[in-house]
C-alpha cells in the first residue's frame, strides 16, 4: 500500500463519493488541502463569504441528492459557516464543511484565528470532529459521509490542523469505497395497521413532507395514493413531491405558506398519514386545531421524531420509499374494501373546494399586488423549471401561489430561514443542472444580505434569472410589529437594486405595471442564456401588502358557505 499525502486521501474520498464541484475560499490554514485538489477531477468555486459557500453546497445538495461540500479556512471561515450549518440541519440536507485550523501544539495559546469550533458546530450539526492524526483522515471523511446521508440526513463539520493536513498515511482508493447507508424500512404489521386505518377513514388524506422528496420517494406516493385513491397534500419541504395538477392533489395546510382550499380540506379529513413531515409549527398553527377529530399516522426514519410535536395514533420508524411502495403493494386489490361511493365522494369534495376557495391572481393594479407576480411565473416558466426561494413576505407568497409539479424543482430554506440564501444557493443548483432553467425568488431585503455572492455566478459565466419582489421597506417585520405599535425598522432605500447588478457586469430590468412583468422574464430569460449571467427582474410591489398569518389554521368565510357533505353511508 502506497504512503501519500493524507490530504490526496481525503481528495480521492470526495471523488469516490459522487463529488463533483466544493465551494470555498482558500486560506493560509486550509492551504494542504488546496493544494491536493489542484490535481483532482474536482471544481472548486471560490465564494465571497464562508455563509454563501455553505449555501452554494447546500443548493448543489438539494437539486442532485448527494452530499454539498463547503471548505474555509481557520477563524472566522468556520464561524461564518455556522448559519450554513444550522440551515442544513433544520431542513436535512447532507453536507460537509470542512475547515483549516491552526496547528495542534497552538491551540491552547490563543493563537491567531484558532478558535474551537467543533465545539461551537456541535449544536447545528449531526457530527463535529476535529482530524487528530493524519492516518485517521480518509476514514473520518468516510464516515462524515456516511453520517451525512444516515438517517435523517444532515450536515457534518470536520476541522483540520494544519500540521495534521501536512501528514501522510497509508491508502490505496482501489481497496476503498463508500460506506454502506441503512434504509429501514416498516414492519409489516405496522403497515398493515396503517392501510386498515386508512380504509376505514371516510375523508382521508396524505401529507408528503420533504423526507419524501429526500428519499426520492415521488413515483411510490403517487402509486400509493391512486391505488388508495386518497388525496395528496404537502408541506411546503414537500412542495414537489406531488403534482399541483393531479386530481388527488389537495392542497397544501398551513398558517402562512398554504391554500385556503388546502385549510379547508385538511379541516374536513379523518384520517392523516404523515410522510416524512415533522409537524412544523408554521405548518401546523395551534395543535388543538389541529389535531381535533382527526387521527394520525407519523412515519418517518428518526425515531426521535415520532412523538416531538405531539402523539401520533400510529408510529411508524421507516424510510419514505419502502414505506409508500409496502403500502402500494398491499393495497393492491385491498382498496375494494372502501366503498367506491365513499372515495368517490371525498375526492369529488376535494375537487370542490379546490374550484370554489381558489387566492385571487388576476390583480391588474398599479403599484402591483404580489399575486400577480406569482400568476405571471406560473403561465411563463414550464414545469421542470427550478425555482429558489428563502424567508419573508415573498416565502409565504411563493408558497400561496407557485405551482410545483416535480421533485427538487422547488428548494426553499423552510425552518431556518437566513435571509441572503437564495442567490447561493441557485449558484449551486445551476452548477450541478446546467441544462436546467433556475429562477431565484428574493426579497430587496433578502437580497442585500449576500448581495456579493453575484459575482461568484457572473465570474463562472452562470446563467439563471433573479425575480425581486421589492415592497421597499421590511415588510414582514413591519406585518408582525402592528400590535406592538412599532415602526423603527421600516424605511430602507438606499439601494438601487439594477445599478447594484450592473456593477457587477449583470443585465437588470425594473418592473412597475404589471403588464409588463412576463416581457420582463422573456428578456431576462434571453438574456441570462446569451450573456451567461445571472440576471434581475426587480418587481415593484404595493407596499401594505400582507400576507395571511395567524394562529391556526386559516378556515375563511367562503369555507362556510359551501353546503356540507353527508358522509354517512
Amino acid at each position: 500500500m502506497n504512503r501519500i499525502p493524507c490530504m490526496e486521501a481525503v481528495v480521492s474520498v470526495l471523488e469516490s463519493e459522487g463529488v463533483d464541484t466544493v465551494f470555498g475560499i482558500p486560506g493560509a490554514a486550509i492551504l494542504p488541502l488546496y493544494a491536493a485538489l489542484r490535481t483532482s477531477s474536482i471544481r472548486h468555486v471560490t465564494v465571497r463569504h464562508e455563509e454563501g459557500g455553505t449555501h452554494a453546497a447546500d443548493g448543489w445538495a438539494r437539486v442532485t441528492g448527494n452530499v454539498g461540500v463547503c471548505i474555509g479556512t481557520s477563524g472566522p471561515a468556520g464561524t461564518n459557516m455556522i448559519t450554513g450549518l444550522y440551515t442544513a440541519l433544520a431542513d436535512s440536507i447532507p453536507m460537509i464543511c470542512v475547515t483549516g485550523q491552526a496547528a495542534t501544539a497552538k491551540l491552547h495559546q490563543e493563537a491567531f484565528q484558532a478558535v474551537d469550533i467543533v465545539e461551537i458546530a456541535k449544536p447545528v450539526t449531526k457530527w463535529a470532529v476535529q482530524l487528530k492524526e493524519p492516518a485517521q483522515a480518509p476514514w473520518v471523511f468516510r464516515e462524515a459521509f456516511r453520517i451525512a446521508r444516515s438517517g435523517r440526513p444532515g450536515p457534518v463539520l470536520i476541522d483540520l490542523p494544519i500540521d495534521v493536513q501536512r501528514g501522510t498515511c497509508l491508502y490505496d482508493p482501489a481497496l476503498d469505497a463508500p460506506l454502506p447507508v441503512e434504509i429501514p424500512g416498516p414492519r409489516p404489521q405496522a403497515v398493515r395497521r396503517a392501510l386498515e386505518l386508512l380504509e376505514a377513514a371516510k375523508r382521508p388524506l396524505i401529507l408528503a413532507g420533504g423526507g419524501v422528496i429526500g428519499a426520492d420517494a415521488a413515483e411510490e406516493l403517487r402509486e400509493a395514493a391512486e391505488r388508495l385513491r386518497i388525496p395528496v397534500q404537502v408541506t411546503l419541504m414537500g412542495k414537489g413531491a406531488f403534482p399541483e395538477d393531479h386530481k388527488l392533489f389537495a392542497g397544501m395546510a398551513g398558517i402562512q405558506t398554504q391554500t385556503r382550499w388546502g385549510n379547508a380540506v385538511f379541516l374536513e379529513s379523518d384520517v392523516v398519514l404523515a410522510v416524512g413531515a415533522r409537524f412544523g409549527d408554521r405548518h401546523t398553527g395551534e395543535l388543538d386545531v389541529y389535531r381535533r377529530g382527526r387521527t394520525f399516522i407519523h412515519v418517518d426514519i428518526e425515531p426521535t421524531q415520532l412523538g416531538k410535536v405531539f402523539e401520533p395514533d400510529l408510529g411508524i420508524v421507516s424510510h419514505a420509499r419502502p414505506f409508500l411502495a409496502e403500502l402500494a403493494k398491499s393495497a393492491a386489490g385491498e382498496a375494494k374494501a372502501v366503498p367506491e361511493r365513499t372515495r368517490t365522494k371525498w375526492v369529488k369534495r376535494v375537487d370542490t373546494l379546490r374550484s370554489t376557495m381558489p387566492r385571487r391572481d388576476d390583480f391588474d393594479d398599479v403599484p402591483i399586488k404580489p399575486p400577480r407576480v406569482f400568476r405571471e411565473i406560473n403561465d411563463f416558466y414550464g414545469r421542470d423549471t427550478t425555482f429558489v426561494t428563502a424567508i419573508g413576505l415573498y416565502q409565504i407568497w411563493s408558497g400561496q401561489f407557485q405551482k410545483t409539479y416535480l421533485p427538487r424543482r422547488y428548494l426553499v430554506c423552510g425552518q431556518a430561514g437566513p435571509l441572503g440564501w437564495e442567490v447561493s444557493a441557485a449558484t449551486g443548483v445551476k452548477l450541478a443542472c446546467p441544462e436546467r432553467q433556475v429562477v431565484a425568488v428574493v426579497g430587496d431585503y433578502s437580497f442585500q444580505f449576500l448581495m456579493e455572492e453575484v459575482a461568484v455566478a457572473a465570474q463562472y459565466r452562470m446563467p439563471f434569472v433573479i425575480v425581486m419582489i421589492n415592497n421597499e421597506y421590511l415588510g414582514l417585520i413591519r406585518q408582525a410589529e402592528i400590535p406592538y405599535g412599532m415602526n423603527y425598522a421600516v424605511e430602507l432605500g438606499g439601494v438601487d437594486h439594477v445599478k447594484a447588478m450592473e456593477a457587477f457586469g449583470c443585465p437588470a430590468r425594473r418592473v412597475e405595471a404589471p403588464g409588463d412583468i412576463r416581457d420582463a422574464l422573456a428578456w431576462a430569460t434571453k438574456e441570462a442564456e446569451k450573456e451567461r449571467l445571472p440576471v434581475l427582474v426587480e418587481v415593484m410591489v404595493e407596499r401594505e401588502a400582507n400576507a395571511a398569518m395567524g394562529p391556526a389554521l386559516d378556515a375563511v368565510k367562503e369555507f362556510e358557505t359551501i353546503p356540507a357533505v353527508d358522509w354517512s353511508d
